[in-house]
C-alpha cells in the first residue's frame, strides 16, 4: 500500500509542476472563455453519459472522474481567463481535492482495513497536495517581494547618478529613472 500512496504523491506533484506553464498562460478575451465554458460542459455532458453503461462502483468512479475533469478544467479555464496568480493557486488546490475524492470513491471496492488504508493514503496524498499550492504561493509572493526590493535598490542607484548632474539635466535624469523603475 505504501507503494500506492508513493505512486499518487508522485502524480500529483508531477502533473503539478509539468503544469506550471500554463500558469503563466495570457489572459483569453470573453468570447474565448465562453466558448471555453461551453466547450466543458459538453465534455462532461459526454463523459457522464459514457459513465451510464457501467453499474455499481466502476460507475461511481466514472462518474466522480467526470466531475473532477470538469471542477479542473472550469479552474484553468478560470485561471487562463484572468491571469491570476491567486487562480493558478486555485486550479493545485481543485486538482488536490478531485484527485482525492476519485482515490476516494475507487476505496469504495475494498473492505475492512484495506479500504481504511485506502482512504488515509488518499488524505494523506491531498494534504500533501495543498501544502505544494500553498508552498507555491508563498513562493510567488517571495518572488513578488524581491523583485520589488530588487526595483527599489536600482531605483535608488539611479537617482544617486543622478545627483552628479544639474538643473534640467538633474530632472530629465530623475524623470526618466522613475520612468524606467515604475516610481510615480
Amino acid at each position: 500500500m505504501k507503494q500506492t500512496q508513493l505512486n499518487l504523491r508522485a502524480s500529483l506533484f508531477t502533473a503539478a509542476l509539468l503544469a506550471l506553464p500554463i500558469g503563466q498562460a495570457l489572459a483569453m478575451d470573453h468570447s474565448e472563455y465562453a466558448a471555453g465554458k461551453s466547450r466543458i460542459e459538453d465534455a462532461y455532458k459526454a463523459d457522464k453519459a459514457g459513465c451510464k453503461s457501467l453499474s455499481g462502483n466502476g460507475k461511481d468512479v466514472c462518474m466522480e472522474e467526470a466531475k473532477a475533469k470538469e471542477k479542473v478544467a472550469k479552474a484553468e479555464l478560470e485561471h487562463d481567463y484572468t491571469g491570476k496568480e491567486s487562480d493558478w493557486v486555485k486550479v493545485l488546490k481543485t486538482r488536490a481535492e478531485t484527485t482525492y475524492d476519485v482515490a476516494k470513491e475507487r476505496c469504495d471496492d475494498q473492505a475492512g482495513n484495506n479500504k481504511d488504508v485506502c482512504v488515509k493514503e488518499a488524505k494523506a496524498a491531498k494534504e500533501s497536495a495543498l501544502a505544494d499550492a500553498k508552498a507555491s504561493k508563498k513562493i510567488h509572493d517571495a518572488r513578488a517581494d524581491a523583485a520589488d526590493q530588487k526595483r527599489d535598490a536600482d531605483y535608488k542607484v539611479a537617482t544617486e547618478k543622478c545627483d552628479a548632474l544639474a538643473g534640467d539635466a538633474k530632472s530629465s535624469c530623475i524623470a526618466q529613472a522613475k520612468a524606467n523603475f515604475g516610481k510615480s
